[in-house]
């Protein structure tokens, strides 16, 4: 069944006037869709994300990281999270069977240190929701060769993607988790072994 999975990151200093610099060393380090390049969406949670948002905005077609970042400046508080959609290229069957290059939704939750009871402690200053696992394990499908490849690409996407903001965000600290009880990096070493 298939499982929301998040990349959660944290900072030796994560200041009002650090949020925003980090977040946009996070998306810089990101591969971006060809098809929908750049951020979509922006929206401005204050307190908690029951409250309703302060600012949204569309982005058809999407902006760079620079410029959503530069919009969200304008209202910068330490007790709001900042929300950027984006999408990036990943493997799927499409319902004919054949692999095909998809836009896959992510989304990047920076969390203000006042914002919703120190959620940032649990989930991270910055927290990448990367959607679902699917597209990682492809349990579903059986394993051919073509089948196997797709899935240890869009394995490597995430994995080049988590090394870049390792070295260049200024991170001290990540995890790669989903919401089961089960390890995620279990799984996808146990469906690798598969696909080998």
């Amino acid at each position: 069944m298939p499982d929301p999975l998040y990349l959660s990151l944290w900072f030796s200093s994560f200041e009002l006037d650090d949020m925003l610099p980090h977040a946009l060393a996070v998306m810089r380090q990101f591969s971006f869709s060809v098809a929908q390049p750049g951020i979509t969406y922006l929206a401005l949670h204050p307190v908690s994300w029951n409250e309703p948002t302060i600012l949204e905005r569309r982005f058809r077609p999407g902006v760079s990281a620079e410029e959503v970042v530069l919009i969200a400046s304008d209202l910068l508080h330490e007790d709001y999270a900042y929300m950027f959609d984006a999408f990036w290229d990943l493997w799927v069957v499409a319902e004919n069977g054949e692999w095909t290059q998809r836009p896959s939704p992510v989304k990047f939750l920076v969390h203000g240190l006042e914002f919703d009871e120190g959620v940032y402690q649990r989930e991270g200053h910055i927290q990448v929701d990367l959607s679902l696992d699917s597209p990682f394990l492809q349990e579903e499908v059986p394993l051919t060769a073509e089948a196997g490849a797709r899935v240890r690409a869009n394995v490597q996407k995430l994995v080049e993607f988590s090394s870049k903001v390792e070295k260049n965000s200024g991170a001290n600290a990540r995890l790669l988790w989903s919401e089961s009880e089960q390890n995620f990096a279990q799984k996808l070493i146990a469906r690798l072994q598969k696909v080998q």
